[in-house]
């Protein structure tokens, strides 16, 4: 059996559930007033840790571990307010919200999955204590991997919980930090684009516009995958549109095995040219430092939309009826031009015809006399 792996991690987006923003996990409204000092400060804070009890750097906690393997770790917990406070110990499971952001379930919900794993002083899932101000604590906690884990990431996280009054409301506060559990077995980093439909918008000028791509990620895999996406539209005999601009690259936050998230892009400067194929590619890539590199296939996905440039049109429309118009107008012109020249024509032969008779009779006329 292999032995635990503790994995500091520099990753680039530390798991940091702000205190503020916590301001939705709980909200009670209290039958009684409840008041505090003006003056008072609500802070929490907390970090991985050593068994020394200082902070190690460290931005997640991070394992990989065989099912039914165990591993103990350190979280420091500090108050950092002007008032003594209870804080809640916990750890949870996490998810991806509609935008792709890890979150973390909110306090009062259990957790199922790796926040069950996790068991603090006392074999219990939470640990309650009050801090004074500037008052730290080192908790110790243990994650045991459930004999029967799938292969893969596993992710949730350990945080503070600090539920204070304002005004008729009670308000929970918590600050996190990620965990992730790597569990030895078959990898599979799977992130594939499930759906893409496209549309084009212009204005005016038929050859400027925007085609606006909304498409659907999926982790299908049992590893957490973040991944480089690039958009573009091609249209016929395969030319890209756009130029330079035409290319539009994202990076999109880490996925976690069986979520989704929907991203809309739009690629500027792009025709009406009738037909037009929008399409997006990405490249998957694992984050953190597990020792075991991870290489994800790319994923590609398309589809064609028709592009009318319609003001266009009606301009070649009306300019051809113009033509035709006028190329009516001046065949019947011609046409009565010649129809006039074979009148004259006719008149002059006409003519030309009766100057002879009339010679002829004024000149018997002559003879007569004489």
């Amino acid at each position: 059996m292999n032995a635990p792996s503790l994995t500091p991690s520099r990753a680039a987006r530390p798991l940091v559930v702000a205190v503020a923003a916590a301001l939705l996990a709980l909200v009670l409204t209290l039958g009684g007033a409840l008041t505090a000092r003006a003056d008072d400060t609500i802070g929490v804070s907390g970090a991985p840790a050593t068994d020394t009890g200082d902070a190690d750097g460290r931005t997640r906690f991070s394992y990989e571990l065989d099912p039914g393997q165990q591993v103990n770790d350190f979280y420091l917990v500090s108050n950092t307010g002007t008032t003594a406070q209870e804080f809640t110990i916990l750890a949870t499971d996490a998810y991806n919200d509609n935008e792709g952001n890890y979150g973390l379930l909110a306090t009062e919900e259990d957790p199922s999955e790796i926040g069950t794993w996790v068991r603090f002083e006392g074999d219990t899932g939470r640990l309650r204590f009050t801090l004074e101000p500037g008052e730290s604590r080192l908790v110790p906690f243990t994650v045991t991997v459930p004999a029967d884990a799938r292969p893969g990431d596993h992710a949730g996280g350990i945080g503070a919980s600090v539920v204070t009054p304002e005004g008729q409301v009670l308000v929970d506060r918590r600050i996190a930090s990620r965990m992730y559990v790597r569990v030895s077995g078959e990898l599979q980093p799977l992130l594939a684009v499930s759906s893409l439909e496209a549309s084009h918008s212009t204005s005016w000028n038929p050859f400027a516009g925007d085609v606006t791509i909304t498409y659907t990620i999926q982790n299908t895999g049992n590893v957490a995958l973040a991944a480089r996406s690039v958009a573009d539209v091609r249209t016929w005999f395969g030319i890209h549109l756009g130029g330079d601009d035409g290319y539009v690259r994202e990076e999109l936050a880490e996925l976690l095995p069986g979520n989704a998230r929907t991203v809309e892009v739009t690629v500027p400067g792009i025709g009406a040219w009738g037909l037009l194929q929008p399409a997006v590619a990405i490249q998957p890539f694992a984050e953190g430092e597990m020792s075991e590199p991870v290489n994800a296939p790319q994923s590609f996905r398309d589809t064609t939309i028709i592009a009318v440039p319609w003001l266009l049109l009606a301009v070649l429309l009306v300019a051809a009826a113009a033509w035709l118009v006028i190329r009516q107008r001046r065949k019947s012109d011609e046409k009565r031009a010649a129809a006039w020249m074979q009148h004259m024509e006719a008149e002059a032969r006409r003519k030309a015809l009766e100057e002879p008779e009339q010679t002829l009779v004024a000149s018997q006329g002559g003879n007569d006399r004489a």
